[in-house]
């Protein structure tokens, strides 16, 4: 399995490399769109906050999600430990370096583009506080905030 993720690793890498950041970062929030549609022909959905946990299940992960507010969530997200501590499955193990390529072209577009089909009447702001990969740390933690989209 580890292979497995090592070569999602590198083919990611080189995905930017052949066709820019922009490329795995439209392919990320289309997948993510594409789960937010199924869930909500599937009435999975139901609230914005069993969604945000749904999308974490989806890819087998366990989320923690407290509200700070109406508006704001705290979440953290704790990643099967099947290849060892400190590891995610997205980015890999701790290495700084590569933290913000994976952040910005996996994790945020997706979980963004899943909320947005959710809820297309928000806007979403994400400010990561714990990156496994840039922090070697057990879990991922990020603060969402929930905006009312201009209309």
């Amino acid at each position: 399995m580890k292979d497995s993720l090592k070569f999602f690793q590198a083919y990611l890498k080189e995905m930017i490399d052949v066709g820019g950041e922009n490329l795995p970062r439209a392919i990320s929030t289309k997948l993510g769109t594409k789960l937010g549609k199924l869930y909500k022909q599937k009435g999975l959905a139901g609230s914005l906050e069993t969604a945000i946990e749904q999308i974490y299940l989806a890819l087998s992960t366990k989320p923690t999600i407290n509200k700070i507010d109406e508006w704001t969530y705290d979440i953290t997200i704790s990643h099967p430990n099947k290849i060892g501590p400190n590891f995610c499955v997205i980015g890999g193990s701790y290495d700084p370096s590569k933290a913000d390529l994976f952040q910005k072209n996996i994790c945020i577009p997706y979980t963004i583009g899943f909320l947005k089909e959710i809820a297309p009447d928000y806007k979403f702001d994400y400010e990561i506080k714990q990156c496994i990969v840039a922090d070697n740390v057990e879990n991922c933690r990020y603060i969402l905030r929930i905006m009312k989209e201009n209309t």
